[in-house]
This record gives C-alpha cells, sequence and structure tokens, in this order.
C-alpha cells in the first residue's frame, strides 16, 4: 500500500502545482515563489507520511496514510480487523 499512497499523494502535488502554474492572474515570478513553498510544506508533509518504513512504525504510518485520504476504502478494508481495529485507535487519539 506504502508504493501506491506515495504515488497518490505525489498526484496531489502536481495538481497542486498545476494549479498554480496555470493561475494567468499571478506573474510568473509570484508563481514560482508559490510553486516553491507548496514543494517545501509537501516534501514535509511527504516525510512525515512515508519517512521511516520500519515495521515497528507500520501501524503509526499507515494511521498518518488513512488520515491524509490516501488509502481507499476497500484498501482499509482489506487489512485485518485486529489492524483496522488498531490504526482507528490512533486516529482517534489525534
Amino acid at each position: 500500500m506504502h508504493p501506491l499512497a506515495v504515488e497518490r499523494f505525489c498526484e496531489g502535488v502536481l495538481a497542486e502545482v498545476e494549479r498554480v502554474m496555470h493561475n494567468s492572474t499571478d506573474g510568473v515570478h509570484q508563481r514560482y515563489l508559490d510553486i516553491f513553498k507548496i514543494m517545501e510544506r509537501r516534501d514535509r508533509e511527504m516525510a512525515r507520511l512515508f519517512d521511516g518504513l520500519k515495521r515497528s512504525q507500520g501501524l503509526m504510518m499507515l494511521a498518518r496514510i488513512r488520515s491524509a485520504g490516501l488509502l481507499t476504502e476497500e484498501e482499509f478494508s482489506s487489512l485485518s480487523l485486529e489492524t483496522r481495529g488498531a490504526i482507528q485507535i490512533l486516529l482517534d487519539r489525534d
């Protein structure tokens, strides 16, 4: 699920950048600055979501991926009942 979630995340980032690129109300320099800010912010978000892929952090990573909307209901349902319960507990804590 990790590679698929990364792809979905990157698709979202690229769509956000594309919207800024095609914003004709702002000048080129402003669009560049806006894209730079997006990339900085989204890079930090990507690190928070996906860095440290270790077995011991698996549930927490899945909870973050679920919270970010990068895991479909079907994918979530394919997890064991125990795993889904643990993820829900982690999400409820936040």
